[in-house]
């Protein structure tokens, strides 16, 4: 009896049961739980690379066939960030529909899944004081004052929840937004000088009387600061050195390891996919290089069509591309790997907004009343019925700001960056089919016209076509430069001795998108020989030839 077949049924009853029976985001025991179920097909392997200081592991699954560190690799990663909830389900969803829905493509590509690279902080949202967490356990000294954590959040009014906290001041650069009064925008000159004005801050005391809120949190390390690309020196979060906690260093040294990665998708602020990168040539001729080079910029154009095509919404000003010390940057600027970035989701643009009068206003181009993020968001909850995103302005006593006004409130941590967990399912489906599409073109080298030709004296000349069969190149340029990413490799299983012409070993330092390069070599003797060509990260091919 073939015992593989039940466990694969039981694993696929049960990844869908989950999928369903899930209300919630998972605890970092549940992400665990589900990684463990995984691992229980024959095409995935689970290991522990390490742990944080708060005693989290840091994940890595490995899904693939046969010799899986001998063809072309993706790298998934989740969790960049620790108020980033959905980018750890999309990396989870994604490994599960890949099992179960699209396993031949494990036949030609392997992938390496990192789902949460900030449990610590991600633990933050199941605790009982929630806020957008980014640093790990570790204990940091955020405001350089020689005292670690001696300003955090206080939860004032006991909700749960730590939001923004607002002071009625005549003093205040901030004024209620004309389209809806619950959030607060930058006054400007066009403010009415009689109209209410607040200070806002995070909700919290000023503990050490520096007029800063919060600036030091019970909260350490920020994975997605941290990176050695534009290492942030002297921010807070950062640390004094890249790279410097255990999860950090056990990643980067697990990927160092693996030269079959040829791209990465991160989920995470960052987006390069529905809006590619620009070039900007003086940054590229840099001495240290701080532009996507000109190449990999068409590639990345080429990409985020495909990715737009796939992902059905469009995204609502996103503009972050990137910053210092993130993963994703590095992956790119110091891996020399294609990079791709994204949220995964994001607030759609709502081009209407109702005003408080209950009559519509065009929010693109009324130039009197111009949309926020926050008013886009809550339009948008508002439409589609999701409830409980914005916690009410409260009135609270504050040691601070004696006989003032102050309120606590705003839109829940967390609402704005993560959707509904029901609502994850197809965005999940979304994204497998863009990684399932990278998949299959990745670089592929092909053999053609091998063709042998006998010269007397027992010599041949032995000729071949090496085709890269893909619309991306085997090697990104910054790739190609930086001289990390391994060349093509062409052997002939020949002596030395018995090669009159060509190499028995030579290197190629990559092929264009279609390229066809001919190689040939006359070689002395009878029998047999061998020609075997790739690098890890694009897999090899290799034919046997008659002398």
């Amino acid at each position: 009896m073939n015992l593989k077949l039940p466990c694969l049924l039981l694993l696929s009853i049960f990844l869908s049961f989950s999928s369903y029976a899930q209300q919630d985001y998972p605890t970092n025991r549940q992400v665990e739980q589900r990684l463990k179920q995984m691992a229980n097909s024959a095409n995935a392997k689970l290991i522990s690379l390490t742990k944080t200081e708060g005693g989290q592991d840091i994940w890595a699954l490995q899904l693939g066939k046969g010799d899986m560190e001998n063809k072309p690799a993706i790298a998934i990663t989740g969790g960049v960030e620790g108020f980033h909830l959905l980018s750890v389900e999309l990396a989870l969803q994604i490994s599960e529909k890949i099992l179960q829905e699209h396993s031949e493509i494990l036949d030609q590509t392997t992938f390496y899944v990192f789902p949460n690279m900030s449990p610590d902080a991600y633990a933050q949202y199941f605790s009982d004081m929630r806020y957008e967490r980014r640093g790990n356990s570790a204990k940091i000294d955020q405001d350089r004052d020689g005292e670690v954590s001696e300003d955090p959040y206080e939860d004032l009014n006991n909700d749960g929840w730590i939001s923004k906290l607002r002071v009625e001041s005549p003093m205040g650069d901030y004024v209620p937004h004309q389209s809806d009064s619950r959030v607060l925008v930058k006054a400007d000159e066009k403010a009415k000088r009689n109209e209410k004005r607040y200070m806002l801050y995070s909700e919290g005391l000023d503990n050490d009387k520096d007029e800063k809120f919060n600036e030091d949190p019970e909260e350490g390390i920020a994975f997605n600061k941290s990176l050695t690309y534009k290492f942030p020196y002297f921010e807070a979060y950062a640390s004094d050195f890249p790279v410097s906690q255990p999860e950090s260093r056990a990643l980067l040294d697990y990927l160092f390891e693996h030269w079959n990665i040829f791209a990465f998708v991160t989920f995470g602020p960052a987006n390069n996919l529905s809006a590619p990168l620009k070039f900007n040539k003086p940054e590229a001729e840099k001495r240290v290089v701080t532009s996507m080079l000109e190449k990999d910029v068409k590639l990345n154009e080429m990409i985020s069509e495909m990715y737009n095509e796939t992902i059905p919404y469009e995204a609502y000003k996103q503009d972050n591309q990137g910053t210092d010390g993130d993963f994703f940057q590095w992956a790119y600027f110091h891996f020399g790997r294609l990079s791709f970035s994204t949220p995964g989701w994001w607030v759609p643009d709502m081009k209407e907004e109702k005003t408080e009068n209950g009559s519509q206003t065009d929010s693109v181009s009324n130039g009197d009343i111009k949309p926020t993020a926050e008013t886009n968001f809550l339009a948008w909850a508002e439409k589609e019925g999701v409830d409980n995103v914005f916690l009410p302005w409260t009135e609270v006593e504050h040691p601070d700001f004696p006989n003032q006004k102050v309120e606590v409130g705003g839109i829940k941590p967390f609402a704005m960056t993560n959707l509904p967990y029901q609502m994850t399912d197809s965005i999940a489906s979304s994204h497998t089919d863009f990684i399932i599409k990278l998949a299959e073109i990745q670089p592929k080298l092909e053999l053609h016209n091998l063709r042998t030709e006998k010269l007397g004296g027992r010599l041949t000349r032995v000729t071949v076509d090496l085709f890269n069969n893909s619309p991306l190149p085997t090697h990104s340029e910054l790739g190609g430069k930086s001289r990390w990413l391994q060349k093509l490799q062409i052997r002939l299983s020949k002596d030395k001795k018995d090669i009159l012409a060509g190499n028995t070993i030579k290197l190629v330092d990559k092929l264009e998108a279609y390229e066809k390069k001919t190689l040939s070599w006359i070689v002395k003797g009878s029998g047999t020989a061998n020609i075997r060509i790739g690098a890890p990260h694009t897999g090899f091919v290799e034919s046997n030839v008659k002398l």
